[in-house]
């Protein structure tokens, strides 16, 4: 705020004018609730609030509430426009910031000096931050269920937790990955996922490949789920390790319980000698269960457990360090003609000024007009052959040119 102290018996009051608050930054919060980004379908704009206004008496306005987005566990954040990864969130109440919110503008109190005791100058805001992002949900389990469709890894996880996904005689009943808790114990359980079937080219994008694949990446054990009525188990098994290692090299190392599928069914039991002859070829060892009977389903949540234990938690797995970026100079600045008698001025620092600047405050102007000094942009003008009269546009303004 611009503002001169009134008081009665005091008719030449000093500048008072208040600073303005602190605008709100726009935060993303883990919350260990949810699992899923369906909230951000309907709502695809997020706007943090404005600082209060300054006042008179050197009273500073209320900086606003920062504004807290949840997000499920295992969100990846990139930046839309160039890719890059921003944050990845993983643990309950991570944090991370995604645009701070702008300073307030100074009011007039502080531009006073022995010489300007009466200054006619104030800034406003501080232009807000703006960002496009995209987010990536990559479900966290301790077990990752993997296979052909229809190999009967929804049925498993609905034997083995209490988890109540849809199961159905067909490939692709699931269609989006299925998340459930068994107890090992009083006093331990794991999560377990239902990753929905791969096909050949999934690491290319075939069928829903990358949408399934990506979830694969944050599990710590798999169980490799063979279907017993499968024309090749063998090949199938290969096909899906594949696909695996050509998605993410990572992804070949993880620990796998190789398991074959319905042997309740007689024609899997009149093959199984064969199945087990070729597997031991590739020195491959499986076990055999029956989801729908239950037939070995306890021991095979076991054994998976059993490979768990030596394993760190995804947690304490070290992150990738992160890439140093020098930060953008905040003095550089370019000027480009357009037209006969039009140039544009383009640069953080002189496009932030001029933002803050209020043009109706002739004390504002000729503070900006130090700014372009300080920073030579007035001999830069002049050496690219600016003339009086001259338009400089600046952002969204546009500046007469005046010697």
């Amino acid at each position: 705020m611009m503002h001169f102290h009134r008081e009665k018996f005091v008719p030449r009051g000093g500048p008072d004018g208040g600073d303005g608050g602190r605008g709100a930054d726009v935060i993303l919060e883990v919350r260990q609730g949810l699992n899923t980004l369906q909230a951000f379908r309907h709502v695809t704009r997020y706007l943090g609030d404005n600082g209060r206004n300054g006042g008179p008496n050197n009273m500073s306005g209320k900086s606003a509430e920062n504004l807290i987005i949840p997000v499920p566990p295992g969100t990846v954040v990139y930046d839309a426009i160039t890719g890059e990864l921003i944050g990845d969130l993983t643990k309950a109440g991570e944090r991370l910031t995604l645009c701070k919110g702008g300073r307030g503008g100074r009011g007039n109190q502080h531009f006073a000096t022995s010489r300007n005791q009466a200054p006619r100058t104030a800034e406003k805001g501080e232009p807000s931050e703006e960002k496009r992002i995209k987010l990536e949900l990559k479900l966290i389990a301790d077990i990752g269920m993997i296979g052909v469709p229809n190999a009967g890894k929804s049925t498993l996880l609905s034997v083995l937790t209490n988890a109540k996904p849809k199961i159905a005689p067909y490939p692709f009943t699931t269609l989006e990955p299925n998340l459930g808790v068994a107890e090992i114990d009083d006093e331990h359980s794991v999560v377990l996922a239902d990753i929905p079937g791969l096909i050949e080219g999934a690491s290319h994008g075939a069928g829903l490949g990358h949408d399934f694949l990506r979830h694969i990446q944050r599990t710590r054990v798999l169980v490799h789920l063979l279907d017993g009525l499968s024309d090749d188990p063998v090949a199938d098994f290969s096909q899906i390790n594949s696909e695996l290692a050509l998605f993410d090299p990572n992804l070949a190392g993880k620990p796998q319980v190789v398991v074959l599928n319905k042997i309740d069914q007689p024609e899997v039991q009149e093959r199984l000698a064969d199945i087990k002859k070729k597997f031991k070829k590739q020195k491959v060892e499986f076990m055999t269960v029956s989801a729908l009977a239950r037939t070995n389903t306890r021991e095979l949540l076991l054994k998976a457990v059993e490979k768990l234990s030596g394993l760190p938690a995804l947690e304490d797995i070290p992150a990738p360090m992160p890439v140093y970026r020098p930060k953008e100079d905040m003095g550089e600045f370019t000027i480009k003609p357009e037209g006969e008698n039009k140039w544009r001025l383009s640069g953080a620092a002189i496009e932030r000024a001029a933002a803050m600047t209020y043009w109706e405050h002739s004390g504002s102007v000729r503070r900006f007009q130090k700014i372009m000094e300080t920073l030579g942009v007035d001999d830069a003008l002049r050496k690219a052959g600016v003339k009086d009269g001259d338009t400089v546009a600046i952002a969204d303004f546009e500046l007469d040119w005046q010697e």
